[in-house]
């Protein structure tokens, strides 16, 4: 039987396509192990999406390399780069690491069995370069998959890909063109997850407010047009879909770009009880010159008044959302306005980046560049000011009850706090992993809650 260990980086996103692999994998017959040195073949599912994430993908792949060099037993072990880093650098990668055995990318996931079998079948030839350029695959309601998240929580990846122009950022030419599944298959997963007793879903995408919006005949050049549902599935359609299966489980939105967010869409979540009162929002700036930079295709004020809108029509909404400080030409002054605009709305959960200088991206030639000191000395002091809150905010949660889901012995999660990005709730040992449970929290902890029951 053939082994095959996995090795899996980056974002959730990421995540489901190291999922989907193992899935082929075992339906091929394959065994997995978590053991590299017991592999046959060692699969590396890659990030790229900022510098620190291509050293870490380039770290783990040169480990897997020496590694595989220094242990006699592991000579014939194929190694397979997969994901981000293989799509974006397809055509350099082969050349640079002429020990890695295959490179594939985003199409060719459902394809991994077929293609260690002709791996472990050929004789060294140097690497094979499979991945294609524009990917276009997304996954279905029944493609095989092997879930690697607990068993009360899972992420649904929504749709593939991204059409926003942001200066920053080098997903499109790494994802490709948004594409949208199906509301039926989408509604179909999450029945069967709920069904196996998944008591959160986690919707994914790269922009999920987009979802359904691609195949509509007339998407509006304005990303602020009102979206009318009458044109065709959207995400408001979906969130109601889902909120009508049955079952106790919550619906958590993350990656929702703030340009498509519309009035429907607030009264979808207001009206879906089985919707979190949370909401991943990435804003990266409040200045307009930064967001015209950015091309973020929002403004400042279309930004406030979103705020302001989601607020009031979703009571107890928290807000998560992250920015980015030291984008070239960012002066004291957008600077200033940002920091007073995060002490002013009072974000529930927020984080802040340096700015990445990514090749590939428009932003990469800009010289406007800020000197990297005063990209620390701002990041710093942004960050002061979102723990300052984060405090406040818990503080103001001493008292309030409110429903839990226990993520393991003593720790639980609040509707306001994601998988692996947010705090946590300090809670009874005795409490049932992976279900409800009603709490009262009696303390706080930097950005952690204490409770009793």
């Amino acid at each position: 039987m053939i082994k095959v260990g996995l090795v899996s980086l980056g974002c959730a996103k990421n995540l489901i396509d190291s999922e989907i692999m193992i899935g082929h994998l075992r339906e091929a017959g394959m065994e997995m192990t978590p053991e590299a040195s017991d592999a046959d073949v060692l699969i590396v599912n890659t990030c790229s999406f900022i510098d620190m994430a291509k050293k870490e993908s380039i770290g783990t792949i040169e480990d897997a390399i020496d590694d595989r060099a220094a242990d006699k037993k592991r000579k014939r072990q194929k190694i397979i780069v997969a994901g981000c880093l293989s799509q974006r650098f397809s055509k350099e990668l082969p050349g640079l690491m002429p020990e890695v055995d295959a490179f594939i990318g985003l199409d060719q996931i459902t394809q991994v069995a077929p293609i260690i079998e002709g791996l472990l079948g050929k004789k060294p030839a140097g690497p094979e370069n499979l991945v294609t350029r524009q990917p276009k695959y997304i996954p279905d309601y029944d493609t095989p998959r092997f879930r690697l998240t607990p068993r009360h929580s899972a992420y649904v990846k929504i749709a593939e890909g991204c059409n926003h122009p942001c200066s920053f950022c080098i997903i499109p030419r790494i994802r490709g063109r948004h594409r949208s599944r199906t509301q039926d298959s989408v509604v179909r997963e999450v029945a069967q997850l709920v069904q196996s007793g998944v008591r959160e879903i986690n919707l994914i995408s790269q922009d999920t407010t987009y979802f359904g919006m691609d195949k509509w005949e007339d998407v509006r050049p304005n990303p602020r047009s009102p979206v009318d549902s009458s044109k065709g599935e959207s995400l408001a359609t979906l969130i109601r879909a889902l909120n009508a299966i049955e079952g106790d489980f919550w619906i958590r939105l993350l990656y929702t770009h703030p340009a498509h967010w519309s009035d429907e869409l607030i009264s979808a979540i207001a009206d879906s009880p089985k919707v979190a009162r949370y909401v991943d929002i990435p804003l990266q700036h409040i200045s307009d010159r930064m967001l015209a930079a950015m091309q973020r295709e929002t403004s400042g004020n279309y930004i406030r008044d979103l705020i302001h809108r989601m607020r009031a029509g979703i009571p107890g909404l928290a807000i998560r959302t992250t920015f980015i400080v030291g984008f070239p030409g960012e002066t004291e002054e957008d600077f200033s306005e940002l920091l007073d605009f995060i002490r002013d709305t009072k974000f529930e959960r927020a984080g802040v980046f340096r700015y990445s200088r990514e090749e590939g991206t428009k932003a990469y030639n800009m010289d406007t560049r800020v000197h990297h000191k005063t990209i620390e000395s701002r990041w710093n002091r942004a960050m002061r000011e979102l723990q300052s809150l984060a405090e406040g905010f818990n503080a103001s949660q001493v008292g309030r009850s409110m429903k839990v889901l226990v993520e393991k012995p003593g720790v639980a999660r609040t509707e306001m706090d994601a998988p692996e990005i947010d705090g946590t709730v300090f809670v009874d040992d005795s409490l049932p992993i992976g279900e409800f449970a009603n709490i009262t929290v009696s303390d706080w902890r930097g950005y952690d809650l204490v409770a009793k029951r």
